[in-house]
């Protein structure tokens, strides 16, 4: 078992990292600080059961995690999550061409987040539903791996896999909408044919 004073110190190094995960998943900054201190102090009740030399940030989002679930999550508004099935895979690289040049030494992926800004990112990452908001922000933006994740949030290793695919596919359209709307590609033209012509009937 931890001790306690040792327990304290270790945890509130992670509080920065602890309260931009809270943002993004609350989307607001005074519910931010609410659940970062539920948190903490929810940990620190059971500081107890904190096995020591075992992974405290793991543990920590975990409790934040559950407690956003549990607390905040139904106080909102939860956007639609069946047309995520409808997304095919790889959208955003279907769509935006001309890549291939610089691709040798990176992988498609980092070339195109870098076409992004960080607030365009963010975006798409607030817009996903929480079921899927959550497995991606603990896989790309806080880097736990897919079994740290089912532990995290208590669901099969299976289940984490599938929303993060999910997730991803609809991070990818939203990420292309941005770059149709910065000029970075050019009008898909099915858009544009229906654009023109108009709905049929």
């Amino acid at each position: 078992m931890a001790e306690r004073s040792a327990f304290t110190e270790q945890a509130m190094q992670y509080a920065p990292q602890l309260y931009a995960a809270a943002v993004r998943m609350t989307r607001n900054p005074a519910d931010a600080e609410d659940l970062v201190q539920e948190t903490y102090l929810k940990a620190y009740r059971s500081f107890h059961t904190f096995e020591d030399g075992s992974n405290l940030r793991a543990w920590l989002y975990r409790i934040l995690t559950n407690t956003f679930i549990n607390s905040y999550r139904s106080k909102q508004r939860r956007p639609d999550e069946t047309d995520l099935d409808d997304i095919e895979d790889l959208y955003l690289y279907r769509r935006i061409g001309g890549l291939e040049a610089a691709l040798a030494s990176r992988s498609a992926e980092d070339q195109l987040m870098d076409l992004f800004t960080d607030d365009e990112v963010k975006t798409a990452l607030e817009r996903l539903p929480d079921n899927f908001r959550i497995p991606v922000l603990l896989a790309d933006v806080e880097g736990f791996s897919y079994k740290e994740i089912a532990e995290i949030m208590d669901t099969p290793i299976g289940t984490v896999m599938s929303r993060l695919h999910r997730g991803r596919k609809a991070m990818q359209r939203e990420l292309y909408e941005f770059a149709r709307a910065r000029g970075l590609i050019a009008e898909d033209p099915q858009d544009i044919a229906t654009t023109t012509t108009g709905p049929q009937g």
